[in-house]
Order: structure tokens, then C-alpha cells, then sequence
């Protein structure tokens, strides 16, 4: 039989739903099966499966099943459909204790376990030929490297979108070892449309008694008095990873550390998809450059300037990258197709083109900077191909930070100090960046870091001021920049800094500022990139030790890596304070246990300059392009 890509002409399909398939324990995961009735004229023919595994429910919609011909929002169903059409047995399966699966759901931490033993029942049925390759977005992503750090029977090959935790503690759960809040909002989002919820009236009055913004405003949260009270399971394990503070065992299981297990992963052909406004930027680029190490596989990266899952939109927030951005008629006809040749070609052998760069990547900027018909900036950019991760002619450049507010090649020539207070009860706002599942508090992509009426705020309403007007925002910017400048790669902020409390919070953000022009009259700041450091973990991230007061101690914030072209004309900027929120908890400046804190404290912060205490920018700038 000759291995085909194409659609079957009036090919029926055989649907079994809610197949109940046996876990180690006993648990019984609900599970739809579709495939063809007949393949090249002939019935029950062992064939490749294709599975996805989620807790979003196997037969509903999925935001991200869309393309720029079919903005329309596919089922689960119709992707089955989709891919059985093409010579495929499609699994779609309920994570444990979601629809109609059995069990408890916990997030994450059942995955591993859950994929193999589903692997170890595929193998075995009639209708599969062995071979398993699988997918998913954002938690469909994690089950595939969970089950991938177990060695599952089977896997021959993945495609994992916008997920798949290298080590969710540096990023996807915490970063800089601060907790990342819509772990919150996901939770209470999902706590309402659980079985429990829908069965139970009072439960779900409950849930939505006080509303999510108003308990976003009543810092801190305590088990039994959390927007997640009235769902205690959802509660118990949102406070569980909170007050997981140090990179302890908790955080190296499989499913939450793929970085402890890569020597376990199968060497199969592995695809990676991520972009820069979303929050598993470091989980994508570790994963490809750990694997493309091990395997002699094919390991393959796309990372492209979307938010999560939306690849097919030409724009982030309040920022367009223009007609190239989408990964549809760029990089694939669709993501559909980008998928069918993906598993055409390494479950079935057929001859198919599949993309042979190891890596294309979006360089964001070099657009016009007007305002479109939409009312985005034109920001632009473009596709590039390279064999590997980092960028190899990337180089380190340096600029330091000054008591002036200027970033400059050369050191500060005295030194110097700035200070500013901190109070967690009227922290800075989260305008944009890398980050999901925070409706409605809170979205991700670029915008002009200034207040407005779609930001949420702690207290008050938004006024519409410049977050660089903020007494509690340092501004750090270089001149107008002569040549055009590309930064490409992982940043680091080394920073000197004090005081006066047992621990506080260390922000910085790159900005490329737009200068003033007739559609932005004051100049557009764009967040490309930001990151957090939590003062106490600065001797490592198993320990807590707690600040001295007034003492200075060095330490790097680490954003996410970023592909951006800074226009001739432009600055950059770097923005440095001590909060985020709600992207990030807030720090009560108290030294409190993790998840544990009743009270508030505003701290001073110090940033020091010069000699011996050199706070700088440390910048991936590749030349020649």
C-alpha cells in the first residue's frame, strides 16, 4: 500500500465514543477514537494514530483551530474528522477528572503517568500499527512532554504548540521565583465549568459571589478565603504550587521538568511551535535546543510574534506585524496543513515537503510606525530561517545603567543610586507581555505602556498616564539610535541593589520607543520583553535566605528571549520597579512564607551605578542581516 497525504473521496468513518480506558490505578480516561471505515479499499487495516490529550473537553471548540480563510473556531470532532479523512486513527481523550473521564483533576501532575498507560493500551488495539504520534496547544503540549519523560511504547512523533514544560518553575507557573497569577485565573475559569460546578447551583453562586476583579483587589488570599473557596480541589492545588516556593522535588516531576528527563525522551521527530507573547517562550527554546543536542531526529522550531495559540492573527495586542506574521501562507497553507504533512511524513513515510530549516523565526519590527485602518501601530517584520537556536552571529553588547535615567555604552563615571518605594497595595500595572488565560483581568501581547480604561488596576481607576510618570518606575533609555539595531536572543539585567525589607521584587521590561509622529503624538513605548527576580532567591532557587537591610547584593533578571529590530530614530528603554500585577503575585515585602502572607509592608529599593556595582543591560545584537 503506498503511503498517501491525500483526502479520501467519501470515506466513512467509524466514531467510538467515550471508549473508558483503564489507568494503573483504575481510573478510566473517556476517550473518542475516529477512523476510516476502509483504506485503500480495504477494511481493517492497522493504521498511525494521531492522539490528543486535554482538559479542555475532546468534543468542544478550540479557540486556536482557526485559519485566516476559517476564522470560525473548529471542534475537537472536526479536527478528528479531518485528519481519519487522511488515512489516520484519531484519539481524543479527557485528562483524569475532566468531562467525562473519572478521577480527580490535579493539574499537571497526573499526565505523565496518564499518557503512557493511554500509549501502552494504543499499541495494543487492532486498528493501530504501532506508531503514535501526537498533539496539542498550551496543556495539550504539556501532556505530550510528560508522557514523553517516561519512555511511552509507541511514540514516534510529536508536534507541540505553545507548551510543554522544560521546567515550569522558571517559566509557565514562576518566573524569577515569583508565581505567575493567571495560574489563578485559569483555575477559577475552569472551577465554574467543572462537572462539580454544573451540578451544583450553590457551588457555582458561590464561585461567583464576590467576582474575580473584586478578589484581585483584596491581596493577600488565604485557603477558605480565595476566589477558589467554593472549589476546594482547584483551590488546594493553586495554593500547593504557590507555596512551592523553592525549586524543591515538587517542581522536578515529569510533566512539570522535561529539563530532568530529556535523556529519556524518544529520539522521534519533534515540532515545536511558540511565539513571543506568550508565557512558554523559555519552555519552546530550551526543549529544541535540548533535543536538537540528543537526537538525531529531526527537532524543528517555529517561533512566531503571536500571543498564545493565534497564529493566525497578524497582530499582538495593539501592535501588527503585517501580512507576513501569520503562519498561514508563510510558512504552510494553515496549521492544519502545516500538521497533515507533519504526520504524513513521519507516521505514514509519505513523500511529502516538510519544512527542512531547523529553525524560522519572526524578527519583529522595521514597519512604518502609523496607525492602521484597525488602529494598531505597523510595527512589521519578517521570517527567518537558521539551523539552530541561539542565532549564531548573535553577540553580546553591553549598555549601562546610569543615575541620569540613561543607558550608555560606557560605564557611569561615578557612582551613584536611585531609589524608589514599592507598595504592594498600589503596584505597578501589567500592560501586555508574555502571558495567557488572564481574562479578564489582564492580556498579553504589545501595547503603549500607559494606562488605560482595558487595564485593571489595584486601586483606582486607570488616568491614562505613562507608566514612565510613575515615582515607582525607573527609566532607563538610550539616545536616538543612529543605525538600526537587531536583538535577537536571551537578554540579561544585571542589577546592584538594596533594601530596607527581608525581601522584595526586582522588574525590568525592554521597550522600543517610537518617536512622536502625527498618529502617536507623544511617541509609542512598545514592551518587547520583561522578567522578575524575587530578592530571597538570590543565592539559588533551593534556598530562601532572607535580606539584610541596606546591604547590596548583585543580581540578573533574566526575560525571554526576543527577536526584535529596533528602527533608526528609536530608543531603547528599560524599565525597572518591583511589581507586575496581577501578572505576578504580589511580594508583601514581609519575608512571608510563599502563598502565606497576611500583611503588607512598603519597602524602599535601592538601584546602585558604577565602579564595582556596574548595573547593566547585557543584549544579543546580531549584525549583517
Amino acid at each position: 500500500m503506498t503511503a498517501t497525504c491525500t483526502e479520501a473521496e467519501n470515506t466513512d468513518l467509524i466514531a467510538d465514543r467515550d471508549v473508558m480506558v483503564p489507568m494503573r490505578d483504575g481510573v478510566r480516561l473517556a476517550t473518542d477514537i475516529v477512523r476510516p471505515s476502509r483504506v485503500d479499499g480495504e477494511k481493517h487495516v492497522p493504521l498511525p494514530v494521531i492522539m490528543e490529550r486535554t482538559p479542555y473537553d475532546k468534543r468542544g471548540i478550540s479557540r486556536s483551530e482557526v485559519s485566516v480563510a476559517d476564522p470560525r473556531p473548529a471542534s475537537r470532532v472536526e479536527i478528528a474528522e479531518y485528519f481519519a479523512r487522511h488515512g489516520f486513527a484519531v484519539v481524543m481523550q479527557d485528562c483524569r477528572g475532566r468531562y467525562n473521564s473519572e478521577g480527580e483533576f490535579h493539574k499537571y501532575v497526573n499526565e505523565a503517568e496518564d499518557g503512557y498507560d493511554t500509549l501502552e493500551w494504543l499499541v495494543k488495539q487492532r486498528w493501530c500499527n504501532g506508531k503514535v504520534g501526537t498533539m496539542g496547544l498550551s496543556y495539550g503540549a504539556h501532556t505530550q512532554s510528560a508522557l514523553a519523560c517516561l519512555e511511552p511504547p509507541g511514540l514516534s512523533c510529536m508536534f507541540m504548540d505553545s507548551g510543554g514544560f522544560s521546567s515550569a518553575y522558571h517559566g509557565g507557573i514562576r518566573r524569577g521565583g515569583a508565581f505567575e497569577l493567571k495560574q489563578a485565573t485559569w483555575a477559577y475559569r475552569h472551577a465554574l465549568r467543572s462537572p462539580e460546578t454544573l451540578a451544583d447551583p450553590a457551588r457555582a453562586a458561590k464561585l461567583k459571589e464576590k467576582g474575580i476583579r473584586e478578589w484581585f483587589r483584596n491581596m493577600p488570599w488565604q485557603p477558605g478565603a480565595s476566589p477558589l473557596s467554593a472549589a476546594p480541589e482547584y483551590e488546594e492545588y493553586l495554593f500547593e504550587e504557590w507555596r512551592a516556593g523553592t525549586f524543591s522535588d515538587y517542581w522536578r516531576q515529569p510533566g512539570l521538568y522535561a529539563e530532568g528527563f530529556y535523556d529519556r525522551f524518544p529520539d522521534v521527530p519533534t515540532a515545536i511551535v511558540g511565539s513571543w507573547y506568550d508565557p512558554y517562550v523559555l519552555t519552546c527554546l530550551t526543549n529544541f535546543i535540548e533535543l536538537s543536542k540528543r537526537h538525531r531526529s529531526p527537532t524543528q522550531l517555529i517561533m512566531g510574534p503571536w500571543t498564545h495559540g493565534d497564529r493566525s492573527r497578524t497582530y499582538a495586542g495593539d501592535v501588527d506585524f503585517g501580512p507576513d506574521a501569520t503562519l498561514d501562507n508563510n510558512l504552510a497553507p494553515d496549521y492544519r496543513e502545516l500538521r497533515l504533512a507533519w504526520f504524513c511524513r513521519w507516521l505514514k513515510g509519505a513523500e511529502v515537503a516538510v519544512e527542512q530549516a531547523g529553525v524560522r523565526y519572526f524578527q519583529m519590527g522595521g514597519g512604518s510606525g502609523l496607525r492602521n485602518e484597525a488602529g494598531k501601530l505597523i510595527h512589521g517584520g519578517r521570517w527567518i530561517a537558521a539551523a539552530g537556536w541561539p542565532p549564531p552571529r548573535a553577540q553580546e553588547d553591553v549598555l549601562y545603567l546610569s543615575k541620569g535615567g540613561v543607558l550608555s555604552a560606557d560605564p557611569p563615571a561615578e557612582p551613584g543610586e536611585l531609589c524608589y518605594q514599592y507598595d504592594p497595595e498600589n503596584p505597578v500595572p501589567t500592560i501586555g507581555g508574555a502571558l495567557t488565560s488572564g481574562e479578564p483581568l489582564m492580556q498579553g501581547g504589545a501595547f503603549d505602556q500607559r494606562e488605560s480604561d482595558r487595564i485593571f488596576k489595584y486601586r483606582g481607576a486607570p488616568n491614562g498616564r505613562l507608566l514612565s510618570e510613575r515615582e515607582d518606575v525607573l527609566v532607563f533609555q538610550t539616545p536616538p539610535i543612529e543605525k538600526a539595531l537587531v536583538v535577537s536572543g536571551a537578554l540579561i539585567v544585571e542589577l546592584f541593589v538594596s533594601t530596607d525589607c527581608p525581601d522584595t521584587d526586582f522588574t525590568a521590561k525592554l521597550i522600543d520607543v517610537y518617536p512622536p509622529s502625527a498618529d502617536y503624538p507623544e511617541g509609542f513605548a512598545m514592551n518587547i520583553t520583561d522578567g522578575i527576580f524575587r530578592l530571597r532567591y538570590r543565592e539559588g532557587w533551593d534556598r530562601q535566605v532572607m535580606a539584610d537591610a541596606g546591604e547590596i547584593y548583585r543580581i540578573e533578571i533574566k526575560p525571554f528571549a526576543v527577536s526584535n529590530l529596533f528602527k533608526a530614530g528609536h530608543r531603547l528603554r528599560l524599565d525597572v520597579s518591583s511589581s507586575n500585577y496581577p501578572h505576578f503575585d504580589l511580594n508583601p515585602n514581609t519575608g512571608a512564607p510563599e502563598g502565606c502572607a497576611v500583611d503588607f509592608r512598603v519597602a524602599t529599593n535601592h538601584i546602585h551605578f558604577g565602579e564595582g556595582h556596574l548595573s547593566r543591560l547585557r543584549l544579543p545584537v546580531v549584525s549583517d542581516q
